[in-house]
């Protein structure tokens, strides 16, 4: 009976072993190493750099909140745009926190009676790590940024629409515009250093 075990037990030790080498350690480095060698600005996470300082990624929002710079999305994760913390509140169309949240985000932007407010700039994505707004949201914004740099409006304008990203292939996803690369972008027009990111 033992010896029965025991040639019963060898193969099923040996292919979880081999599996084990295979799909844990030969599988993953090989991945990594295509990545690496084929795609290493996104396999190395989009990160975005300013010389030698790292001042964000392609792929994660960050919290602009000063009135000379376009506001992304409010986030739900962790403290705003925390990776570690990704997801997004979980409040239902029906949460009274969600209403008086979103109610005091529409007041705190202040737009001129009768303008709607693009719903991207008070509700969170699903991962509350999204560094896009829609076209609209931006455009939403422009006066509030150009009046804050004393820039002229229809020059912020044409900036903002040279950085609209078309949908995938022209039809997956929709219109987008990542608000760090457009804050840099603002920053270069304006003149480097004359605003600090917040």
């Amino acid at each position: 009976m033992t010896d029965d075990l025991a040639s019963s037990l060898r193969p099923a030790l040996v292919l979880t072993a081999l599996f084990a080498i295979l799909l844990g350690l030969v599988y993953p480095l090989a991945l990594t190493g295509i990545g690496q060698a084929l795609f290493p600005y996104a396999a190395n996470g989009s990160l975005i750099r300013d010389g030698n300082q790292m001042i964000g990624s392609d792929l994660i929002g960050q919290s602009f909140t000063a009135p000379g710079y376009f506001h992304g999305r409010p986030s739900a994760a962790g403290k705003g745009y925390d990776a570690m913390a990704s997801s997004g509140s979980n409040l239902g169309p029906t949460s009274k926190v969600l209403a008086e949240r979103v109610k005091a985000d529409v007041a705190a932007l202040a737009p001129p009676a009768g303008t709607p407010v693009p719903p991207d700039l008070v509700t969170t994505s699903a991962s509350g790590l999204d560094p896009h707004i829609s076209p609209e949201a931006a455009f939403f914004q422009i006066q509030r940024v150009a009046q804050a740099r004393k820039l002229d409006d229809a020059a912020v304008r044409r900036l903002v629409t040279g950085h609209v990203e078309q949908p995938l292939l022209g039809f997956l996803g929709e219109p987008r515009i990542n608000v760090l690369a457009l804050n840099r972008a603002l920053d270069n027009m304006a003149g480097k250093g004359a605003h600090s990111a917040p």
